[in-house]
């Protein structure tokens, strides 16, 4: 209490400007990096090898201080729980990514079980995920098309051939596997976590919706039952909802009947889930049942020969030995594999962080890049293909109990005892109802379209980002609209910062808050101060707008005043030669005539003005005489800026105002004095702390200069 009455009552504080506050407070010297210093940090030691141990490998940090009593039993039911959800989903996004079901298992074992040793979410489901798959879907079809492997039977008839295509498929996107986790390792060794920054959430939710839709199209005609080719590249979303319509007559009405009422099963199910969460131990695995149920009929009917019904077919049991990636297509697939990388990675930091903050824990960005970039690099060597960390089985992981990474291993297990004994059993599998699960799995994200009406009402920017991502995806496919999103994404940004608000600041009546005129009714100008700030950072790109918008607001044309000044001031060196000439010649006449003394006044004496003032050259004075630059926004400056405030400095001379800064960083101050902005002419005692701390420092110059000027009279 007694420190509020001091605050409260507090006398007028001593105005100090930079040059004396860095006398007062002994500012530091900014720091020089040495090698001296640098090879003092990397020094290796006991603790930092612990330190770095333990930062690569976070289980090593909770696993020995695993509350077993508390925690083990809902890992348990959390991981058996996910892990039948990874059956049903590997086997229908391994369809999705154009690959052999099998590798869908892997996919959901490998990289699973490794995010245990290196992953810091408790709560995050990696594996196989849809917009993942699509995207390497699309790059096979494209580098590896079934035209590619056609082979001919009897002489006449030609078929696929499978088994070459799927050998070649599983080689070229183990080795996109394998460079996608290079590239994750090596952003987050490179401490380069922050990259996902540049995908916003209207961008990434954009994106993930035009994705959704890139699955649905890939799906339909797993649908209907019919074949379809493959198309690649920029608007072949549209060319194959052309070529579906088109074979639509030679629909498979078995396969298009088991599809629908396989989704409607589904969709059913998982609303009863979603209403009954709280009374039901653990969510009803209807994917499971669906796929159990569907085998069993297709086995038992035999689909395949008396309707046409195209099945999965052999799932081979056992683990493989790993294989080393053909290097080769590196060329081919490096920029695909950046951006599954990228995209891969943004999906599984923004879920891991909503779990954290809801749950008490940090997640690591550069350690989750390297954990998934491990997950993907290792699971490479034994045909996965990249993993990513899925939604819904997130939710379920949380909603069921797992505390902890342990249920991630759980769920592994799960499918290690379905690749080792009960995957072959699943031949007989219908696509369609891996179709129908992939569809059903959409919904979550086609409810992304309700960010259309949210965007609209909070922010506008952010709603074009939202569409444009959206539309460019659609139209340039998943690679080439990913890139084109980014771009535009980064524009948005730059534009805002070339358009900032620029405000002229007033002060709130007794206090020491100053606030934009034009918004704050009680914010009353400074008389002859003009307060001015921009709510952007100055660099290149703005600072000649700044400078624009900085003598628009102040009320007068600063350009043309100079410009008359400079027209008087050559006016009066005409009229001064002149008279000089005039004074010569009178001289010459007096030497020449009879003795009369001349006296010549010096210019001092006379009463001239030692330099012309804008008054004396019959020019208008601008109504303030000070300009504060509120420096708060600025967070950096470049040598454009420093050039340009310079000639700010020097142009609001010469018309007889000064100018001061406010609130300028210390980091904004360096750079400043590294860019040799400080000179004879301008110099620290113009800056000061606070745009208080300038007025109050100008009132008492003004009053001091008109106390010496009345003392004069």
């Amino acid at each position: 209490m007694a420190a509020e009455m001091a605050l409260s009552h507090r006398g007028p504080h001593k105005v100090l400007n930079e040059a004396e506050l860095e006398e007062v407070a002994h500012r530091k010297p900014p720091p020089r990096p040495s090698l001296r210093g640098y090879l003092r940090k990397t020094r290796c030691s006991g603790s930092a090898a612990k330190s770095l141990l333990f930062r690569f490998l976070p289980f090593l940090r909770w696993l020995p201080r695993y509350p077993i009593k508390d925690w083990l039993l809902g890992d348990i039911v959390s991981g058996f729980s996910v892990g039948i959800m990874h059956l049903p989903q590997g086997l229908a996004y391994a369809l999705l990514a154009g690959l052999p079901p099998v590798t869908g298992l892997y996919s959901s074992f490998y990289p699973v079980f490794l995010y245990f040793f290196f992953g810091t979410s408790r709560h995050n489901s990696v594996g196989p995920f849809a917009v993942i798959s699509v995207m390497i879907g699309s790059l096979t079809e494209s580098l590896m098309p079934s035209e590619d492997f056609m082979i001919s039977v009897n002489g006449s008839n030609t078929t696929i051939d499978e088994e070459r295509r799927d050998a070649a498929r599983v080689e070229l996107v183990a080795t996109i596997t394998v460079l996608t986790g290079i590239f994750q390792v090596a952003l987050g060794l490179l401490q380069f976590g922050f990259v996902v920054t540049y995908l916003s959430d209207p961008l990434v939710r954009g994106y993930t919706t035009a994705a959704s839709v890139h699955v649905l199209v890939s799906q339909l005609k797993n649908v209907f039952g019919i074949s379809q080719g493959e198309a690649s590249g920029p608007l072949s979303l549209f060319v194959t909802i052309i070529d579906l319509c088109k074979k639509l007559p030679g629909t498979n009405v078995g396969t298009l009947v088991t599809a629908i009422i396989a989704m409607v099963a589904i969709l059913i199910v998982k609303e009863l889930n979603h209403k009954f969460a709280a009374k039901l131990p653990m969510p009803i695995p209807i994917e499971l049942i669906t796929i159990i149920v569907s085998t069993g009929i297709s086995y038992g009917v035999n689909l395949k020969e008396k309707f046409g019904i195209s099945v999965v077919g052999n799932i081979p049991s056992g683990l493989k030995p790993p294989v080393v990636p053909n290097m080769s297509y590196f060329g081919q697939v490096a920029g695909n594999a950046f951006a599954i990388a990228v995209v891969g990675y943004a999906i599984c930091i923004s879920l891991g962080k909503i779990f954290a903050l809801k749950h008490g824990y940090k997640v690591d960005s550069n350690q989750e890049l390297i954990a998934l970039g491990l997950c993907n690099f290792l699971g490479g060597f034994f045909q996965c293909f990249a993993i990513s960390c899925s939604m819904s089985r997130s939710l379920v992981q949380e909603s069921t109990g797992g505390n902890s990474q342990v249920a991630g291993v759980i769920a592994s297990l799960v499918i290690l005892v379905t690749i080792l004994k009960i995957g072959e059993l699943f031949r007989d599998l219908p696509k369609a109802i891996l179709a129908a699960i992939i569809i059903a799995n959409l919904k979550g994200m086609f409810k992304q379209f309700k960010d259309l009406c949210t965007l609209w009402k909070s922010n506008k920017v952010d709603l074009l980002v939202w569409v444009v991502t959206f539309i460019a995806t659609l139209l340039l496919n998943l690679d080439i609209g990913l890139a084109a999103s980014v771009a535009f994404g980064l524009l948005t940004v730059i534009f805002r910062t070339q358009l900032p608000h620029y405000s002229i600041l007033g002060r709130i009546s007794d206090t020491d808050v100053y606030r934009d005129v034009v918004e704050y009714e009680m914010a009353q100008e400074v008389p002859g101060v003009k307060i001015f700030r921009s709510s952007s950072t100055i660099y290149f790109a703005n600072v000649e707008l700044y400078a624009e918008a900085l003598k628009k607001k102040s009320g007068i044309d600063v350009d043309r005043l100079i410009e008359k000044k400079k027209k008087a001031l050559k006016k009066l060196k005409k009229q001064q030669k002149k008279l000089e000439k005039e004074k010569a010649k009178r001289k010459k006449h007096a030497e020449d005539g009879p003795g009369v003394s001349v006296i010549e006044l010096s210019s001092e004496e006379s009463g001239a003005p030692s330099e012309p003032t804008l008054q004396s050259l019959g020019l208008p004075k601008p109504n303030f005489h000070a300009v504060i630059l509120d420096f708060s926004p600025i967070n950096f400056v470049d040598t454009v800026a420093i050039k340009i405030l310079k000639n700010i400095f020097r142009d609001f001379h010469e018309i007889e105002v000064d100018v001061f800064v406010a609130s300028c960083s210390v980091s904004v101050l360096a750079q400043l004095e590294q860019g040799n902005f400080f000179s004879s002419a301008i110099t620290k005692h113009s800056f000061f702390p606070s745009v208080h701390d300038a007025v109050a420092h100008i009132s008492r110059e003004r009053h001091q200069a008109s106390v010496d000027h009345s003392t004069r009279m």
